[in-house]
């Protein structure tokens, strides 16, 4: 058997790719490849920066001859009209008619709402920074394969300021929380089959640390940290349970389970997206 052919796309600006690289090193979409390389051995990976202007985006026939397309978080908001979100939601949308299962992350999530006729806005009840916590299944989610393994309610890593506001018309509610009503979806649309989540399944929390102290004035005016000292603080601890997952001390500090801690358990919906979604797509494909 042919191993499997996937495809990351990454929405971040130059400047906050380097910003972002200088942190913890990686650019949003080279950690997903790092992630899908770990899960999936053996993977053909390919990045590509569809909202950057030149850039070369696959097209639907390309994008036809992938067996899954990954949408990764982004600074850009969805709903403002500018060159870079028209590229994003015009790629989005070839990526639905070529008929490729898809799946996104946080801005993801909302790329896929917007270019399937959902709207999306700045989050109501502030931001949610760290993490979701009780995330909940909705009748649908309960019994979804995107959800599958996943308790009553289990907390993600989660860094993001919009939200989804309204789903698109085919489109099924998965999980939500009390800061964000959608925290999983899937959408249909024009042939195609997204499954997303606004939150991270695929960060290592020593990126969600870096991305709290990249974010930390932002954090401060929200009333979420009192100062910087506050931010470093509790990213240090993040970072102290990303390299010693096993400290219950660390973990009940923070509050949190396996679900955050063991990286298996972290990233359940990228290993039911490609164990539910795209291996059975490519056998009705006749891919070998």
């Amino acid at each position: 058997m042919t191993s499997l052919r996937l495809l990351v796309a990454e929405s971040e600006t130059a400047e906050e790719r380097e910003r972002r690289r200088a942190s913890v090193g990686r650019s949003s979409g080279e950690t997903y490849l790092d992630t899908l390389r770990a899960i999936v051995p053996g993977a053909e990976c390919d990045l590509v920066r569809p909202a950057e202007e030149g850039a070369r985006a696959p097209d639907r026939a390309a994008l036809a001859g992938y067996d899954a397309v990954f949408l990764t978080g982004s600074p850009l908001h969805v709903y403002e009209d500018t060159p870079e979100v028209r590229r994003q939601l015009a790629f989005m949308r070839d990526v639905f008619a070529s008929g490729t299962p898809s799946f996104g992350s946080c801005a993801g999530l909302q790329v896929a709402t917007a270019a399937a006729g959902g709207t999306v806005r700045e989050n109501r009840r502030g931001h949610e920074a760290a993490f979701a916590r009780r995330i909940t299944a909705t009748a649908a989610g309960r019994d979804h394969p995107l959800l599958a393994g996943r308790p009553g309610a289990w907390d993600a890593p989660a860094v993001h300021t919009d939200e989804v506001e309204r789903l698109p018309e085919d489109a099924t509610l998965l999980a939500g929380n009390g800061v964000s009503a959608v925290q999983a979806a899937e959408i249909r649309h024009a042939g195609g089959i997204f499954w997303g989540v606004q939150y991270h399944p695929e960060l290592p929390l020593d990126e969600l640390a870096g991305a709290l102290r990249r974010q930390a004035e932002s954090l401060i005016e929200q009333e979420l940290a009192r100062d910087k000292a506050a931010v470093d603080d509790y990213a240090a601890q993040i970072e102290a349970l990303h390299r010693e997952p096993g400290r219950r001390d660390l973990a009940w500090r923070l509050g949190l389970d396996p679900q955050v801690t063991d990286p298996a358990r972290r990233q359940t919906e990228l290993r039911n997206f490609i164990e539910h979604l795209v291996r059975p797509t490519r056998q009705a494909r006749g891919r070998a």
